[in-house]
């Protein structure tokens, strides 16, 4: 467990970058959870809790950030580590100085990008939850999208995955006020084989403005064949955290389009 900070600071500070995490299970985070639905609770060090890393509640209050970040959101099934902690910390000891982190979690587990849609309970929620972010003063600096396993089971899905998520970027832009938002998306390595090429081509087919794709394929997956690792997870999270400074942080953000970056575990394997 990550017990090496007390539950409450007595001053919450106001998150200055705000990081928005989205989509379906291996965004929320299955690391450590057995097929018994228990999670293991083993916090790994990069993943671990730190005074300049918030969380947005369910209950829209700023906290302290700690595994896992998506118990009170996906709260259907048991959650475990997912990536947003390795990627904060990745953010934290990046911008330095009185920078403040703000996680805003919205994922939940086993979710197609059609409940994502405008005027659907999912997307209302991710929109409203971020709103309520921005009231602290804080900046929203980029959108993390993880989803597609539940859309490669018909061709039907299939073939109206790049169309939905297009769509879904561009209404989250539209409903935030902003329409350069950065999005980094990772593409699937898990779901039904039958469609799942055609997803990952969706994903990386997407030609938009400040829009990147970060691939997972590689990554270790739990023996469900389904969701990542908890070592798996905090690879991403770093695959993300170099994503996001490589693309996005400071000038570079001006006039990206998408692009499959495809980081595998094994840059990392020398680590």
């Amino acid at each position: 467990m990550d017990s090496t900070i007390p539950d409450q600071i007595p001053d919450i500070p106001n998150p200055t970058q705000i990081f928005i995490l989205s989509g379906q299970s291996n965004m929320a985070g299955r690391g450590g959870v057995s097929k018994h639905q228990h999670w293991d609770g083993v916090v790994p060090s990069d993943c671990q809790s730190h005074p300049s890393i918030l969380r947005l509640s369910a209950k829209l209050n700023w906290e302290l950030a700690r595994e896992p970040l998506h118990a009170d959101i996906d709260t259907k099934k048991v959650c475990g580590v997912g990536p947003g902690m390795s990627f904060a910390n990745v953010v934290r000891k990046r911008v330095g100085g009185e920078n403040v982190v703000g996680l805003v979690p919205c994922a939940v587990g086993g979710t197609a990008i059609r409940e994502w849609a405008r005027g659907e309970k999912l997307y209302e929620n991710m929109v409203t939850r971020s709103k309520e972010s921005l009231k602290s003063g804080g900046e929203i600096k980029c959108l993390l999208w993880y989803q597609g396993e539940s859309d490669t089971s018909t061709q039907h899905d299939a073939d109206a995955y790049q169309r939905n998520m297009e769509t879904l970027i561009h209404n989250v832009r539209e409903d935030l006020g902003l329409p350069s938002l950065p999005i980094i998306q990772v593409a699937i390595a898990s779901g039904d084989k039958r469609y799942m090429k055609k997803i990952r081509e969706a994903q990386m087919g997407i030609n938009l403005p400040n829009v990147v794709c970060v691939d997972a394929r590689g990554l270790e997956l739990k023996d469900d064949h389904l969701h990542l690792t908890t070592g798996a997870q905090v690879k991403l999270g770093h695959i993300l955290g170099e994503a996001y400074f490589k693309h996005f942080a400071g000038s570079a953000q001006s006039s990206k389009c998408c692009m499959c970056l495809c980081y595998l575990s094994r840059l990392f394997s020398s680590n």
